[in-house]
This record gives C-alpha cells, structure tokens and sequence, in this order.
C-alpha cells in the first residue's frame, strides 16, 4: 500500500478520500485555492499545499502545480476523486510521466469511453445494447437525413460531453435545424469538441447505473445498480439503490452488460456503466471513468468501501471480492444538498453557514464538505454535502430520509433540504414511479417544500443559538 496519497479535489470528495486513505494507514496530502485555506478538507489531511488562487484552471485544474505538490512531499499517488481532472487523459499522462500512481482508470480506458461516438461502436460490437442513433454528424443536412431513417423525436447530444451539457430534443425537423447550431456551439464552448450524434429520444427514461470494479490481474464484478432518475436539467439530485423497477434478472443481465462493457476497454478501478431504461429495455448511455457522486448508496448496500477498493487495485492488489460474493441488503437513499434556491430555478445560493447541524441517529450518514458554520465558496459547485440513509427495505428508508432532512439544518443561505423532504413525501415517488421526467411534471413540489421550509423555522431558530443546541432532539421530536 502507498505510504501517502495526495488528494486532487476539494469539499466533501476530499474529505471522503482521506477518510478511506486513513483507514488504510496511508497518510494524506492536500492541495487547496486561496478560497478554500480553511476548508475541513485542509484540516484534516496530514499535510496541505496551496497551490493557486480561487479560480478552478488556476489551482484545482493546474496539473503542473498538482504534478509538483506531488513530487515534493512525496507522494507516491494521486487521487482525483470526482469532477476537476479525474477523467482528464492528459493529467493521467502526466502522473504516468511523473512516476506517481493515477488511482483510477489507464488514459486508453478514458480515451475509449470519453467521446460518445466511438463508445457507442464499441459498446455495439461488444453486444452491450445501445439505443439506435448515428455516427458523429457532419452538419445540420446529415441530422435532418438520420433523423428521418431514425423517427422523431431525436435527442441531440455532444460526443465530448456530459452532465446533459449540449443535449436537446427535437420533435421535428424545425426543431432539429435550431438545436444541432446550438449544440454544437455548447459543445465546442464546453468541450473544445463540437461534434455532434443523434440517439432515439427514448419514452419514458429511467436513468440507472452499475457499479463496477476491475484489478490490473483481469478480475471485473459487478456491484449492482443505483437509480438516478431523479434530475433537474440532466443533474442528478437523488439516488437510490436498489432501483424499485430492477428485479433479480434484470439486475443480472445489466450486470453482465457492464462488466462486458469494462472489459472491452481493457478497464481497472472503479467505474460506473450508466444505461437508459424503457419499458423493459436498456441501453447503454455512457461510462464514467472514475468515482460517482452517488457511491454511497452502493457502499451501504453491498458493504463494500469504494475508496479503499481503488487504493487497494492502484497499488496492484487482487479484488478480494469474487462475483457471487456480492449480495445486496436493505436500501438506501442519498439526497445531494446543495446551496440553491429551489424557488428560483435552482439557482445557486452560496455565501456564509452561520448555524449548522447535521442530522444524526440509526442508518445515518452525512459526508460533507462543513463540519460547523463556514462558507460555501461562489467559485465552486454548490453541492454541500450528501444525506445518505439506510434501511431494511424502501419504505423505511423513506422515512429516515425524511427524518433526517428535517433534522439537518443549515442557516445563513437557502438550501434544497425543503425540496428534498417534498420528494420523499410525493406519492409518485414513494411508489418508485417515476422517470428523468419527475421534476418537471411535478411542479407542485415546491408549495411543497415551502410548506416544510416552515416546519424547519423552530429548529433554524435554535440552531442560530448553539447554548440551545442541545434541545435540539427535543424540538425535534414535537414538529414530528
């Protein structure tokens, strides 16, 4: 095992690989901005570099400035945990070039799934099903003739992107013409890539994943599926597993299909084959080169340690798992709390915590990136921390989720806690049906979480006073 491990990331992710680099025995290194110099992330690393002012391309993206810090305190291996450089080929490259362990999937690997054109072909050929589209589009003549052997409506997506970035529907050809300009220009400002593919807009989309594992001695598993198919604009904001619409087969054969799909690029570390699910059928959509957000969930059903599993296969270690070890138990829910205005768009809401308490309690986990009153920073994403709940089964994890939003409480700027609690209380959702689609044919939800905004007021107040801290539970336990 490495003797130090320096993180590439900041906020919770940070903290989160230095919990499982500390578990180990592995001692820690910290790059941080100028924004983040009293971070918890910093704090808790046993050591800590400032390598730039706040702006990401000078200090979190400079792979030089990262290169360098790990050079000089010697660490034998980076992290990249998840956003920033962690699907970077150049940054895996130039660790390669440095001598140091990339923790994380050979640039080959990357290159092979980052553009979604080529993954599509590989994926067909490997026999993993992917929804029928086209090869990369010339222009907007080429969209107009698929669209019309593949039937509208079409969704329009960029072969460099993610996270929605660039995707359009279009219903007709009117509709086509306008998005493909406007496509590729998102992609070309996002990606430095404009190239451009059709897919069948599928009905009725449900978005769920599988987790994967791969060593460098050719041993790949499976560790089941994760719903994501709550979203607003293509972004994630709760995630489940097991899904409530995967039986035992399914679950099996989407497993197979992602290992087949890591195997075909030759994959070690931890990654997540991501598929659109349909009326019975799937589809691969896309691989993500390295630890999901949402991994959690997974840990907490399979009992399984991500992050230790990566450091473990990047310092060349066996897989101690064999597939018919991996058994699921109970359920489990993360909900993503972030710094935004749910009433406005979404729009992002950082500034100074004044008061802050996390939730506590059985079946409880809170990985964030406070730890008290601090700032969530402008210059990053708004996602604060992630709630994540377990329970023998769906229901009662339902009710713990919503126990423990309403037990979470951050003063000082508008958060998507009330949201979050009208989610668990919608009945579409707590039946599990729902698609991608939930958010914007659920409007009603934010009366919703106004109406919970105002349940929360009695605990805001006491938190703003921490000598009454301690009644907390008891306040608690009158609004439930």
């Amino acid at each position: 095992m490495f003797e130090k491990v320096l993180v590439a990331n900041r906020g919770e992710i940070a903290l989160r690989v230095i919990r499982g680099c500390r578990d180990l025995g592995v001692r820690t290194v910290a790059v941080h901005s100028e924004a983040d110099r009293h971070a918890a992330f910093v704090t808790m690393a046993d050591e800590a570099l400032e390598i730039g002012p706040a702006p990401s391309t000078q200090s979190y993206l400079a792979v030089d400035r990262i290169i360098d810090a790990a050079k000089s305190t010697g660490a034998a291996a980076i992290h990249p945990g998840y956003g920033f450089l962690s699907e970077n080929q150049d940054f895996a490259r130039a660790c390669e070039s440095a001598g140091i362990v990339f923790i994380g999937p050979a640039p080959a690997s990357m290159a092979a799934m980052g553009e979604k054109v080529p993954a599509r072909e590989r994926m067909r050929v490997s026999g993993v099903p992917i929804v029928p589209g086209t090869d990369a589009l010339a222009g907007t003549d080429d969209a107009v003739a698929a669209a019309a052997k593949i039937g509208y409506p079409v969704l329009i997506k960029a072969s460099a992107g993610g996270g929605g970035i660039g995707m359009r529907v279009a219903r007709d050809e009117r509709e086509l013409r306008e998005g493909v300009d406007a496509a590729k220009s998102t992609a070309a400002r996002a990606f430095g890539n404009d190239t451009i593919f059709l897919e069948r807009y599928v009905e009725d989309p449900r978005h769920i994943e599988i987790q994967v594992l791969a060593d460098t001695h050719g041993n790949v598993i499976h560790l089941g599926e994760r719903e994501c198919s709550v979203q607003r604009r293509h972004q994630k904001i709760i995630e489940e597993s097991p899904s409530p619409v995967i039986d035992s087969a399914k679950r099996h054969q989407m497993g197979e299909a992602a290992v087949t799909a890591a195997r075909a690029v030759g994959y070690v570390n931890a990654g997540t084959v991501e598929f659109i699910v349909s009326r019975g059928e799937f589809f691969f959509l896309e691989m993500n080169t390295r630890l999901q957000v949402e991994h959690p969930v997974t840990e907490l059903v399979y009992g399984v340690d991500l992050v230790v599993e990566q450091l473990r296969i990047a310092a060349g270690e066996r897989l101690a798992l064999r597939q018919d070890d991996v058994i699921g138990r109970g359920h489990a829910i993360e909900c993503r709390i972030n710094a935004e205005n749910y009433a406005k768009g979404f729009m992002p809401s950082p500034g100074q915590v004044t008061g802050y308490h996390e939730p506590g309690g059985p079946g409880v986990r809170v990985d964030s990136s406070l730890v008290g009153p601090g700032v969530v920073s402008q210059h990053y994403d708004p996602m604060i921390a992630k709630l994540i709940v377990s329970a023998p089964d769906r229901g009662l994890a339902i009710e713990r989720m919503r126990r423990a939003l309403l037990e979470y409480i951050i003063v000082g700027i508008k958060t998507n806690i009330p949201y979050h609690l009208a989610v668990m209380s919608n009945p579409d959702f707590r039946d599990g049906d729902y698609t991608t689609h939930f958010i914007e044919e659920h409007p009603d939800l934010i009366a919703a979480a106004d109406a919970w905004t105002e349940r929360q007021v009695p605990l805001h107040r006491l938190v703003r006073d921490p000598a009454r801290a301690a009644v907390i539970a008891a306040a608690i336990a009158v609004t439930t």
